[in-house]
């Protein structure tokens, strides 16, 4: 499967940096503005998909403020990436999780119970202040069926305040994901029932007519719009609801 570039544009100087330097970048704009004076921390988080179930271009880098619960983070990630139905989530801390799968007849002494599958999980109500801390490997899950899981990493904490709960950095710009049939225009939907194939899977209006002729699931139930998300194509997902110029197919120039 072909490589897609992956870039996004600092919130700081409007420059375009690739998926793998952004965060780097970031931080840099985000400690000229440390007022350690202030009683206030920030937390600089990377989002993308879990790598244990493949890497993509999908991106957000974000600003969190120390008044912000884990719920709030939870209620941006489905405004933005992932809400289709209202399903159920959760947080893990990925090293308490990975402790406990090594030690799985362990017993903590403190809670008075046993280290199971849910050992590590991330109580919602409760502030970041007192859950993140540099360094520190979240594993997000969204629908415990069509599960899209990802992988939250704080960049760095930093003696900031924030005017938001929950800042936008930076988030990859739509992919230049371009029709498998024609290979001409940007691809504008998708099959789910060959979502998995590299095949034909994404096509432009005119060529998933063509589609819709040789698969009638894909007229009945598996036609699906082509999202910037790591869920696009599953369950209903559909698009989010906030930074809504980022989320559709991106715009061919006249010099592709």
């Amino acid at each position: 499967m072909e490589k897609l570039k992956s870039e996004g544009t600092c919130l700081f100087c409007q420059k375009a940096f690739s998926m793998s330097t952004i965060t780097r970048h970031l931080n840099t704009h985000l400690k000229k503005l440390d007022t350690p004076q202030m009683n206030e921390k920030s937390y600089h988080l990377k989002i993308e998909r879990n790598p244990k179930y493949g890497k993509d271009n999908y991106f957000l880098n974000l600003l969190v403020s120390d008044k912000a619960k884990l719920g709030d983070i939870d209620d941006y990630l489905r405004s933005i990436w992932l809400e289709c139905c209202g399903h159920m989530s959760s947080f893990t801390d990925s090293e308490t999780a990975k402790n406990a799968r090594k030690n799985p007849f362990s017993f903590d002494l403190l809670s008075n119970k046993s280290f199971d599958q849910d050992y590590g999980k991330l109580d919602m109500t409760k502030k970041v202040l007192k859950t993140l801390y540099d360094g520190q490997k979240i594993i997000y899950e969204y629908d415990f069926g069509t599960t899209t899981s990802l992988l939250i990493t704080v960049a760095s904490v930093l003696p900031i305040k924030s005017t938001e709960k929950i800042t936008l950095l930076s988030r990859n710009e739509p992919l230049e994901i371009f029709c498998k049939i024609c290979k001409i225009e940007p691809a504008t939907e998708i099959c789910t029932i060959h979502i998995y194939d590299e095949g034909d899977s994404m096509f432009c209006k005119k060529c998933a007519k063509k589609h819709a002729k040789t698969c009638e699931d894909f007229v009945d139930y598996a036609a699906a719009t082509v999202v910037n998300s790591p869920r696009m194509g599953e369950c209903a997902y559909e698009g989010g609801s906030i930074d809504c110029e980022r989320d559709g197919v991106f715009q061919k120039n006249n010099n592709q």
